[in-house]
């Protein structure tokens, strides 16, 4: 009978390798690249060496892969200095006046709350209804007649019973005719002062009546009116 190996149980069987067992990559870097030219070189057959027309060409993709690696890093370091001229630009924004898209509005505790309605065309009668984030119209504004362009809506906060609402975001319906009846074109805008930035993964979000805009919502900035 064979002796019994130490530390060997025959009984227990063996575990088979796993991925995680393998090391290794995926790609193929300029290092790498170097490192198999290299061996291609020390390893070919001297009695029969590879055609010299070959090695030109995996030179050739040698210099095509360091002048790519190349350009990518040029490229990182562009875009991280556009992002940094933005982020900085984004700062100098702030205690400026901002007109932005939305249909949405933000009360905070003991204030009033004003949007803007533009028209394509005079209209005989307006109508807004703010709507909490339930889907629940809790108030009706009746504008009356207004002419083409911004109309400022100012919402006080309470519901239609004289209620005060609880803070926070509010969408605006909006429905207008001319006197004939038909719909005139509506587009809604927020107006207030940034008083902040916030960044979001490099992104800048201006903070304006205590809500972030994006800069793709931005239709203007000016300077602060403290008339």
């Amino acid at each position: 009978m064979p002796a019994a190996i130490p530390g060997f149980d025959p009984t227990t069987p063996a575990t088979p390798p796993t991925s995680a067992d393998v090391a290794g990559s995926n790609s193929l870097g300029e290092n790498d690249f170097m490192k198999l030219l290299l061996a291609q070189l020390a390893n070919q057959d001297p009695t029969a060496p590879q055609d010299d027309t070959a090695f030109v060409a995996q030179l050739a993709q040698f210099a095509q892969l360091e002048a790519s690696q190349g350009t990518n890093t040029r490229l990182d370091t562009l875009v991280s200095a556009q992002a940094a001229s933005q982020q900085t630009q984004a700062v100098g924004f702030i205690g400026k006046s901002v007109d932005y898209s939305t249909a949405s509005m933000n009360l905070e505790a003991g204030l009033s709350t004003t949007s803007q309605v533009s028209l394509t065309g005079a209209a005989s009668a307006v109508s807004v209804t703010v709507v909490d984030s339930t889907g629940k119209a809790v108030r009706t504004m009746k504008l009356g007649p207004q002419l083409a362009g911004p109309t400022n809506v100012v919402w006080d906060g309470n519901d239609d019973g004289g209620n005060r609402q609880p803070p926070g975001v509010y969408s605006l319906n909006v429905t207008a005719t001319d006197a004939a009846g038909k719909a005139v074109g509506v587009s809604l805008q927020g107006n207030g002062v940034i008083t902040g930035v916030d960044f979001d993964n490099g992104v800048p979000k201006l903070k304006v009546n205590g809500s972030t805009v994006t800069m793709s919502q931005v239709t203007s900035i000016n300077e602060r009116n403290t008339q």
